[in-house]
């Protein structure tokens, strides 16, 4: 019965000298060793791609706060334009930089030539240039956000993968040593639930981010929309004042 003791004692103290994380991924198989640095790996990028997205939002805005501030502010927009015209700061002051240019390109043509044609596609070209600048603007705000979804849809599989191989080990250090006591399988266990655990680590919080991230990219974007409708209104007032 001591002796019974004695083993279960020095073996709980083999297994737990032998389970810090450390240890584990240094023991682990090639195999899950190389999936566990893929999930670290990703994991890392994706903090960064969440701590660059949320930073990035709330500078834009803050100016684009700043920009509609100058903008209903009852001054003249062409001075506006001459102030921040060549170096938009923010996508919202970009889309009116694009706007207020085609319509200077357009009132000259439209005062050389007098033709009725240009004053009709006066205001859809106006429209079309603020779309695609504004389309453009979004493209760049959101470049990353697919790496998000890849890693959250895809990292517990990944870590999933690394739970059978590890054990697919376990069992088959069962069968090379004919012995089923806990120090033989635990290893290839505990490498194999670290996997799952890195999975999970990876993903729950680039599913987190991406939808929280892509919900503020939506809202930013019907205020961009909302402003290029106002402005667009604003343009089209100007040119019935002006024929």
């Amino acid at each position: 019965m001591e002796s019974k003791i004695v083993d279960s004692v020095s073996l709980d103290g083999s297994l737990q000298s032998g389970m810090s994380i450390w240890e584990l991924f240094l023991a682990a198989d090639p195999v899950v060793k190389a999936v566990m640095l893929l999930l670290i790996l990703a994991s890392i990028w994706c903090w960064a791609i969440i701590f660059d997205k949320i930073s990035r939002l709330r500078k834009l805005r803050r100016k684009a706060q700043e920009f509609e501030d100058m903008f209903w502010s009852g001054g003249s927009l062409e001075d506006l334009y001459d102030r921040i015209g060549g170096t938009p700061a923010d996508p919202m002051a970009s889309v009116f930089a694009a706007a207020m240019r085609e319509w200077r390109r357009s009132s000259a043509r439209r005062l050389a030539t007098k033709g009725d044609d240009i004053r009709a596609s006066m205001r859809q070209r106006i429209e079309q240039v603020m779309s695609l600048t504004m389309g453009r603007e979004m493209e760049r705000l959101e470049s990353n956000l697919s790496f998000l979804a890849s890693v959250g849809s895809t990292a517990p599989f990944i870590g999933l993968f690394g739970t059978v191989w590890g054990i697919m080990n376990s069992f088959q250090s069962i069968a090379a040593t004919k012995n089923t006591s806990l120090a033989v399988v635990a290893p290839g266990i505990a490498e194999a639930l670290f996997a799952t655990a890195l999975g999970l680590i990876a993903a729950i919080p680039a599913v987190i981010a991406f939808n929280k991230i892509s919900n503020d990219l939506g809202r930013y974007a019907n205020r961009l929309e909302n402003f290029s409708a106002e402005f667009g209104a604003i343009l089209s007032r100007q040119i019935d004042e002006e024929n």
